[in-house]
Order: structure tokens, then C-alpha cells, then sequence
């Protein structure tokens, strides 16, 4: 071999450990670009995490209180339909109070000699329906249950 093919192989020897250097180098800058860039999305992961969990922790929140909410309107739903049911109980036991009233007004009047039987019976207005205007002063007006006597054999 002469000079000149053992220069040529060293030369070539010595280029491809440059362009291995070169290659190592531009992997090794590679590798640490795709490191940084896998770090920052991973921050941005956890920084979207913490906002997510931030907003679950607020939906949760807002679903206790629909919760709650859905509860106190049934319970307060509930109280209706009781008080309803006490009204209705108690609009009955007036009804029936004052019917009782006036039929004790009637037999009253039938048993009274000054009481004008006839005029019972009379038509004043003549559309065929009794005109009790003269029992108007002595009837309970309806809704006023203060006035009327509990009915206590119901209780």
C-alpha cells in the first residue's frame, strides 16, 4: 500500500468518526428537545387536571345543592298536601257545622209560635227558590270557622 491509500483510509476513518460524533451529537440534542417538550406537555396536563378536577369539584357542589333543593321541595310539597288535607278535613267539619246550625235554626223556628210559617214557604222573588233573607243576620259566613264550635266527637 502506498501513502497515499493509507492517507485516504485515515481520512475516511477520521470522517466517519466526525459524522458519528455529528450523528450522536444531533440525537443526543434531539432526545433533549423531545424531553423538554414531553415536560411541558406535562404540565400542561397537570395544570388542565387541576382545573378539571376544580370544575368536577363545583359540579359536585352544585349537584349536593339541586339535591338539597329537590329534598326541601319535596318535603316542603309534602306540608301541602297535608295542610291541604287539614283544610279539606277541617272545610267539611264547617259544612257540616253549619248545616247542623241551621238545621237547629229551622227546628227552632218551627218550634217558635211567633215564627210566620207561611212566609217559609213564600217565594218573594218568584224565580221557585226560597228567600231566606230574614236568616241572613244569624248565618255563619263560610271560612269563618272561628266562630263555629269544634266538632270534637271527630278527633
Amino acid at each position: 500500500m502506498d501513502n497515499n491509500t493509507v492517507v485516504w483510509i485515515v481520512v475516511a476513518i477520521v470522517a466517519i468518526i466526525v459524522i458519528a460524533l455529528i450523528a450522536f451529537a444531533a440525537r443526543k440534542a434531539n432526545h433533549r428537545r423531545r424531553a423538554q417538550e414531553a415536560d411541558r406537555i406535562r404540565e400542561e396536563v397537570d395544570h388542565d387536571h387541576q382545573r378539571v378536577q376544580r370544575q368536577a369539584s363545583l359540579v359536585e357542589e352544585t349537584e349536593a345543592k339541586a339535591r338539597a333543593a329537590k329534598a326541601e321541595a319535596d318535603a316542603k310539597a309534602a306540608e301541602a298536601a297535608r295542610l291541604a288535607d287539614t283544610a279539606a278535613g277541617r272545610r267539611d267539619a264547617l259544612t257540616s257545622a253549619q248545616q247542623h246550625i241551621d238545621s237547629r235554626r229551622e227546628h227552632a223556628d218551627k218550634l217558635d209560635p211567633r215564627v210566620d210559617h207561611r212566609a217559609d214557604r213564600a217565594d218573594t222573588d218568584g224565580d221557585g227558590v226560597r228567600d231566606d233573607r230574614r236568616d241572613e243576620s244569624h248565618r255563619v259566613a263560610p271560612g269563618d270557622a272561628q266562630t263555629i264550635r269544634p266538632d270534637v266527637t271527630r278527633r
